[in-house]
């Protein structure tokens, strides 16, 4: 409404001038420039729309470079994107979900020219129609619509320096021809993943303590091809393939770990020292296949869209687990334990939709649709526990080995339908009405399980969920809009695959196949003032919330000499010492809520030398839940409780600074803080991270240098203190101050049309590997 008011001032203005100046109604007066500005924030019916074909900072970025510049978006660690009080947020290109995974979906990003973007809407509560978990949120992005043939592509390099250098590079090629238009991705790249850990847990009886490094070597190889081909004016059919793979060899975990235990006998502490060793070779392979049908129905915009698709991932993963005794100094005294681990897992995933968009005259919209999810996942685990023993002089005396396979064989089916309505009523009032039905019915098999009730695990699941939301512009500078929305979170393929993942002898987390779907009800009311400034307030509330829970108990052991023998009593018996085992179970655990109020800015300032998104509000998390009992073997645990309540501050702020008039330099300074906050596994401690980045645009080229967590406040730490005395402490640098240096190079005939991106039926299920 801003362009047609400005308008007619301009008008209404001249109009008074000639009816005060009558002589001069013959003469021609010359308007020198008038500039009508156009709105580059604004919110619209159930989204937010950031124009960036608007925005002064499009010229030589990334999509990535301009995701984390939209407002409520940010990545902190230059990755995964998140959407401001939002566990994850999907990515849809052009209204429909990219049919790729987290790792080659982010390389995309990473090598596709902002130039190619006309906006990017971000959905904080996707309506019914969208087939989304939990309380996730969309990112669509919306390519500008090019109508020449020929071809056009970029091609990318860029090195980083963080604790290990890492290089990537990208070859991207789109090609259109009358009706036939092709586009095609290679991209791959290697790096070391360093990470640095502290843990301690116990209490004053007995204690743990690992200090050490955790290394990951990474070598990635993926692209994707797609083809659409125009079969008349209102039909398209299309092909995509997508694939990605992963080489991890030799990743290593290298922890000191001293253990305390309290003699009562004697009234002192006994020390034992061992140095954890694991060595870790894995690779994974995701491909994916998906054929899309669309009609349009009639001239509104009315749309037949069908889907078929195949999924196929590979994982296979070996461990070698040592314990090994060692001195105070940590010097290797002898081999104390072995765990070798055999971790296959494969998924095949077979899907289907179909979605009917029909348009009326009277602005009304009805949408519905079907999805059909079937899934089998194959995880053949075997493990071997191998116990070395000693005679008086050192000598190898034995061993013992303990086989624990496990095969385990999950099945699932999803049927979802849904039905949603839209009513614009005038030009400020719109509303949205719709609910999804889902239901999953799920079977778990094992050979060879622990217990019983592992033998076999069924899940019905049968969830009506619904949606509502309304948008009414208040007047020209007000806007308003409200959305409650209900879905389901389903555990991941390989969170209910029980096997064990070893950091230390004493130290690991367990995977669970009784994990069931979390429920979550969320609701936010938003205000927007003069498409700058923004409030929003959200409220989440996930039941039977899916996370990780610390369980530590005691445990006895055998007491060791300083050469890592057995001590005996005067019974020539072993002296055992209470140890702390800590478990990291992974289960639904209670209930908790989050409520969050936010105010935010968007503006350009000095004649657009300045860009910023500024991001300002309160967190308050109420978290509910005990656990005792290890679901996978039935182990008795003292209590673990997370019943506290905490109040955050949020601060986040993204600057760009045009440093030329030629518009070529710029500077990039970007800042976030997020104050202390419960979460399940604790309070978690204050993070921040300034980065800056510097921007030249030559031509068709673009060089960049990013410095990311220049300060190096970007380092987690966790801890917990139970009421019976347990307390829990984590520490974990990821190393995230670093440098990338990043050469991009466009070429071709930059008006080709995109070729349209698909929406794959086996999307929702990618997000449930790895």
């Amino acid at each position: 409404m801003k362009t047609p008011l400005l308008i007619a001032a301009i008008f209404f203005t001249g109009f008074a001038f000639a009816q005060e100046k009558k002589s001069d109604t013959l003469k021609t007066k010359s308007i020198e420039e008038v500039t009508i500005k156009k709105q580059v924030f604004k919110k619209q019916s159930d989204r937010f729309v950031y124009d960036v074909a608007a925005s002064p900072i499009t010229k030589g970025n990334t999509t990535f470079d301009i995701l984390k510049q939209t407002p409520l978006l940010s990545s902190t660690d230059d990755k995964t994107l998140k959407i401001a009080g939002k566990n994850n947020a999907i990515i849809y290109i052009n209204g429909r979900k990219s049919n790729m995974d987290a790792d080659s979906l982010v390389q995309f990003l990473k090598n596709t020219p902002a130039e190619n973007i006309q906006k990017i809407e971000v959905i904080t509560v996707p309506g019914s129609e969208y087939q989304v978990e939990s309380s996730d949120g969309i990112i669509n992005i919306v390519l500008k619509k090019k109508m020449s043939d020929g071809l056009s592509g970029n091609m990318r390099m860029s090195n980083s320096q963080n604790k290990f250098n890492g290089s990537n590079a990208s070859f991207s090629a789109n090609y259109r021809k009358d009706k036939l238009g092709i586009s095609a991705n290679l991209s791959g790249g290697e790096n070391i993943q360093g990470q640095s850990y502290v843990l301690r847990n116990g209490n004053d009886s007995s204690s743990n303590e690992s200090v050490g490094d955790i290394n990951d070597p990474n070598k990635n190889l993926g692209g994707y091809l797609n083809v659409d081909y125009q079969l008349n004016d209102n039909s398209n059919l299309a092909l995509s393939w997508n694939t990605w793979a992963n080489k991890s060899y030799n990743s290593t975990v290298d922890l000191f770990n001293t253990t305390r235990s309290y003699d009562k006998k004697n009234d002192n502490y006994i020390t034992n020292f061992t140095n954890s060793r694991n060595k870790e070779d894995a690779r994974s392979y995701n491909n994916s296949v998906n054929l899309n049908y669309e009609l349009k129905t009639d001239s509104l915009g009315s749309k037949l869209n069908v889907n078929a698709a195949y999924l196929n991932y590979r994982r296979f993963q070996f461990t070698d687990n040592r314990t090994i005794i060692s001195n105070m100094n940590g010097n290797d005294i002898r081999l104390g334990q072995q765990v070798f681990q055999d971790l296959p897992q494969v998924i095949n995933n077979f899907s289907g939709t179909v979605d009917y968009i029909k348009k009326f005259k009277n602005d009304f919209t009805v949408s519905v649709g079907g999805n059909y999810n079937k899934t089998k996942t194959n995880n053949d685990t075997q493990n071997n526990t191998l116990d070395y023993s000693y005679d008086e002089l050192g000598n190898l005396e034995g061993i013992t080995n303990t086989p624990t396979p496990n095969h385990f064989v999950y099945n699932e089916n999803i049927y979802g339908v849904y039905l949603t309505f839209e009513q614009k009523f005038n030009d400020k009032f719109s509303g949205k009405l719709g609910a999804r039905y889902e239901i999953t019915n799920s079977v778990g098999t094992s050979d060879n399980a622990a217990t019983p009730d592992l033998q076999k695990i069924e899940r019905k699941y049968n969830n009506l969920l619904p949606y509502v939301s309304f948008n009414y512009a208040i007047n020209e500078k007000n806007n308003i809009s409200y959305a409650f929305s209900s879905r389901m979170r389903r555990p991941s393929f390989w969170e209910i695959n029980p096997v064990r993942n070893i950091l230390t002898e004493d130290n690991y987390t367990q995977n669970n196949p009784f994990v069931k779907a979390s429920s979550t009800y969320n609701q936010e009311l938003t205000y927007m003032f003069k498409s700058s400034y923004f409030l929003i307030l959200n409220h989440s509330f996930y039941k039977d919330v899916i996370t990780q829970v610390p369980l530590q108990r005691d445990i006895l052991k055998p007491r060791l000499d300083e050469m890592g023998n057995p001590v005996l009593d005067e019974n020539n018996q072993p002296i055992m010492d209470q140890r702390k085992q800590l478990r990291y179970i992974r289960t639904n655990f209670g209930d908790k809520q989050e409520m969050s109020a936010m105010l935010g800015i968007q503006r350009t300032f000095f004649k657009e030398y300045l860009t910023t998104n500024f991001n300002i509000g309160l967190q308050h998390n109420i978290n509910n839940g005990s656990l005792s009992i290890d679901p996978t073997s039935g182990d008795v645990f003292p209590t673990y409780e997370n019943k506290i309540r905490s109040t955050s501050v949020i601060i986040q702020t993204n600057n760009t600074i045009r440093l030329d008039k030629k518009k070529t330099w710029f500077l990039g300074v970007n800042y976030f803080y997020v104050d202390k906050q419960q979460i399940e596994l604790g309070m978690l401690k204050k993070l921040m991270s300034l980065d800056l980045s510097l921007k030249k645009n030559w031509n068709e080229w673009t060089f960049a240098v990013n410095v990311t967590d220049v300060l190096r406040t970007n380092i987690v730490e966790i801890e917990d203190y139970q009421d019976n005395g347990n307390y829990n402490y984590v520490k974990n640098d990821q190393f995230r101050r670093g440098m990338t240096v990043s050469i991009t190079y466009n070429f071709g005939n930059q008006k080709v049309k995109k070729v349209r991106d698909i929406e794959g039926a086996s999307d929702a299920i990618k997000s449930r590997t790895r």
